[in-house]
């Protein structure tokens, strides 16, 4: 889906660079075609800025998206999800992140949980990237303690495990 996306901006380098900061950060675009998250409008200068584009690519963009259906239809109803990957330190949580070599493969997250929690350790978030929206889709697992060093080891040797981090 995401390589259908970028499809229809392909004349388009600042925005394509646009649509992947919306998907990235679960940006919908509302009906007067205005950036939003929930009801907060997210000036299109703010956009500009962080992207190093203008302005009018971020209106042109939201205008394209307003103008074709698919589009419409995919980023009207795009929600954030709040992470806790950049609050695990403060938190004094532990992330574990994993790379896998299929993505699309079933049973992954189940797999590496139920490893997890045959440990007794508390999973608080789970968040699985989607592989049709970014190249190398990682599985980031957020607990309430550091794992042990044996279930690392358990983990990384699942046949579809490409590598770990913690």
């Amino acid at each position: 889906m995401f390589d259908e996306i970028m499809e229809k901006f392909e004349g388009s380098p600042s925005q394509q660079e646009v649509i992947r900061l919306l998907l990235e950060r679960g940006f919908s675009v509302n009906d007067e075609g205005r950036v939003v998250s929930g009801g907060i409008e997210i000036p299109n200068t703010g956009i500009a800025r962080e992207i190093g584009v203008d302005r009018r690519v971020v209106d042109s963009t939201t205008d394209a998206i307003l103008d074709d259906p698919e589009l419409r239809r995919i980023f009207q109803n795009i929600t954030a999800i709040p992470s806790l990957m950049d609050l695990a330190p403060v938190l004094d949580l532990s992330v574990l992140t994993v790379w896998v070599d299929d993505e699309t493969e079933s049973g992954i997250v189940a797999e590496v949980t139920t490893a997890i929690a045959a440990h007794e350790i508390s999973i608080r978030q789970v968040i699985s990237e989607d592989p049709e929206f970014v190249d190398d889709a990682k599985l980031y697992v957020i607990t309430d303690a550091a794992l042990p060093g044996e279930l690392l080891v358990e983990i990384r040797e699942l046949p579809y495990v490409r590598r770990v981090e913690f």
